[in-house]
């Protein structure tokens, strides 16, 4: 072999670096840019970086055998005897084999990460990201530039034994620790990150204070605050000029675009979603927003391997109501909530909404179908009026209750709520009744299951007479309680679906037991790879009567 071989290792291991560090790159946007959330990730996944340690070992084997690009005849420059001569010319076949079995798996690894569109949501190459890619590939080429050198200073002068294969392990290192390099340049660019972060977010909180009169609203809760959001926004949006954050934008850097985005001197109202994975980062963006006024729609075991216990969801959701009661303002709570009511007696001006007694408004005589749902709210001064709605389930009445709560308290009148709250429609993947058409019909409740949601979709499953079809993965971030809150979820699924459609065997199979011990027909039970051919399972199941597939859950790509 000749120096040609070098430069087509290189290159072919270049290129390997550049896709298995763009698929890296998007894990780690998936998990939030978080180094501690991807480093849980990587570990869970640990399989995906079995191949990558073994060829890292592999390529360590190189460095006591003779270089592979060595050339020169071994009795003239040795004059040694035959011996020696044979055992170098083994060993430097060696040395070769393993240099090409290294570049065939290097191709391997290329080929395994190309871009494709197996992916639901793609790598989105933001600022950040950018300046992330820089920062890898700066250290990249100081990995390159140092293989460079170790070529001259170890080549065949420095004795054929010892490190004259450097420049192949370095190149090698260099790809089989993408995985850590990758979130080493998150660590690397923090500091710049940090100081860009807080110079959007002090731009977007001087605007809010060029805004006195603007009147903020923040809403959390593990679950029901974007349900929430979107509820409260048409019911003031019929009286006021009001701004929401949109989709799921409930992090520091989504409220701040929001703010700098989309805020104007005409908006009236802003509401403000706050969501959290650790303890602190509601309180975070209430610095932020300082919202004059909040709602927190639920408290329950959501994201517990980052937040550690149930009592700290509790906490940070509550950081919420503990700046809107130090600036003077009025807190509603969803006092259903078993969570929240424990922490009643330590905000008693907060009003409380729900289905059950004791609660400040109560939603009463609720009618539920397959078309719709109507409920009679009881304010606390003793006034009803009547509702209809084309949102389906006895849950979604909660999260309606606190919108109508909250707009009858900014002036109102609850007659003057009834047509926007008719006009409702189904938020996004909450849910959302899609009609395929060919006696089809999906409810897709694909974003964000939780315990509670998941057993409300089910609810609404089971309001329909037809073939009653679930495609599901699962839960996830539940923390220790996921097995055991899966396996439930699978004995309730049993006695509300016809079929069971499972993504992801390994994943599900909590689902899958718990399904079996409630006595369910295991031959209507199928796993599935892909959400691809779980769909096209569901669709293959024949039946005489009307077919409605829920869609509950959809895992990003990360898992």
């Amino acid at each position: 072999m000749t120096v040609i071989f070098w430069y087509v290792y290189a290159a072919v291991t270049l290129a390997a670096i550049v896709l298995l560090g763009l698929r890296e790159l998007h894990m780690l946007q998936l998990n939030g840019y978080k180094t501690p959330e991807h480093s849980w990730w990587m570990k869970k996944n640990y399989k995906r970086y079995i191949l990558p340690a073994v060829l890292l070992l592999v390529s360590l084997v190189l460095l006591p055998f003779p270089p592979v690009g060595h050339t020169s005849d071994p009795v003239a420059e040795l004059g040694q005897w035959y011996g020696e001569v044979v055992e170098f010319r083994g060993n430097l076949t060696i040395s070769r084999i393993i240099a090409v079995l290294l570049l065939i798996m290097n191709i391997i690894i290329a080929l395994l990460n190309k871009p494709g569109k197996k992916f639901k949501k793609q790598l989105v190459y933001t600022a950040r990201v950018k300046r992330m890619m820089t920062t890898f590939f700066i250290l990249i080429a100081a990995v390159y530039i140092l293989a460079y050198f170790s070529a001259e200073k170890f080549h065949l002068s420095s004795g054929l034994r010892y490190l004259g294969n450097m420049p192949f392990v370095l190149v090698s290192l260099a790809l089989y620790l993408t995985p850590l390099l990758v979130p080493l340049s998150n660590i690397i660019n923090k500091p710049v990150e940090k100081a860009v972060q807080n110079w959007y977010i002090n731009d977007a909180k001087k605007k809010l204070d060029s805004m006195p009169e603007l009147h903020k609203v923040g809403i959390t809760g593990s679950y029901g605050k974007t349900s929430m959001k979107f509820y409260l926004s048409e019911l003031l949006s019929s009286q006021y000029e009001t701004l929401k954050t949109p989709e799921s934008f409930n992090t520091p850097m989504g409220v701040t675009i929001t703010i700098r985005r989309d805020l104007r001197p005409t908006h009236e109202y802003f509401i403000c979603e706050m969501g959290a994975r650790r303890v602190h980062e509601i309180a975070e963006l209430c610095d932020i927003a300082h919202p004059h006024d909040g709602i927190i729609t639920s408290v329950g075991p959501q994201h517990l391997e980052t937040f550690g216990s149930i009592k700290n969801v509790t906490d940070t959701k509550f950081e919420l109501a503990d700046c809107v009661r130090a600036g003077g303002g009025k807190i509603y709570l969803n006092g259903d909530n078993e969570y929240i009511r424990k922490k009643l007696p330590h905000y008693p001006g907060a009003v409380t909404y729900g289905l059950k007694e004791n609660n400040d408004w109560r939603a009463t005589d609720i009618s539920v179908s397959d078309r719709g749902t109507e409920f009679t709210a009881t304010a606390p001064d003793g006034k009803s009026c009547r509702f209809t709605t084309k949102l389906l389930g006895e849950h979604s009445v909660q999260n309606l209750l606190g919108a109508i709560a909250y707009a009858a308290g900014t002036g109102i009148p609850l007659e003057k709520l009834v047509l926007p709250v008719k006009r409702i429609a189904a938020v996004p993947h909450r849910l959302q009744l899609l009609d395929k058409g060919n006696g089809v019909t999906y409810i897709d409740d694909a974003y964000n299951s939780n315990p509670s949601g998941a057993k409300a979709a089910l609810d609404v499953l089971g309001l329909f007479d037809a073939c009653r079809i679930l495609v599901t993965p699962g839960m996830v971030e539940l923390g220790a309680k996921q097995e055991e809150l899966n396996e439930e979820f699978g004995r309730q699924a049993a006695a509300s679906c016809d079929y069971i459609v499972l993504v992801g065997k390994a994943q599900t199979q909590p689902i899958y037991n718990g399904i079996k011990s409630a006595g369910f027909d295991m031959d209507r039970v199928y796993a599935a790879d892909s959400l691809n051919e779980a769909l096209a399972k569901a669709n293959e199941y024949r039946t005489d009567k009307k077919k409605v597939i829920l869609l509950e859950n959809d895992l990003p790509d990360n898992y």
